[in-house]
């Protein structure tokens, strides 16, 4: 299945969506909805708090499976928290 696009490619504005369809029933809804914060994260972003929350949120054993030391992996949930908090604010 191909993966949401978040930003325009031709300028890189943030996309919204503006019509959902229900396969079944074939109803359509209208109109202008943002994409809930968690989906305007880029992939790896979204790729990181997947596994993070499988792995039960311990930065340590992130950190093992990345290959990578704890405070690197802790920089990288810092700056996806900065990044959500963006987000939410604007």
């Amino acid at each position: 299945m191909n993966k949401l696009p978040i930003n325009c490619p031709s300028c890189e504005s943030a996309l919204v969506v503006s019509q959902l369809l229900c396969n079944t029933c074939e109803t359509s809804i209208a109109g202008n909805y943002s994409l809930p914060v968690l989906l305007q994260l880029s992939q790896e972003e979204q790729s990181f708090i997947f596994e993070f929350i499988l792995i039960s949120g311990s930065l340590k054993k992130m950190a093992l499976q990345m290959g990578k030391s704890y405070p690197t992996v802790r920089n990288k949930l810092d700056d996806i928290i900065e990044h959500i908090n963006q987000l939410k604010d604007s």
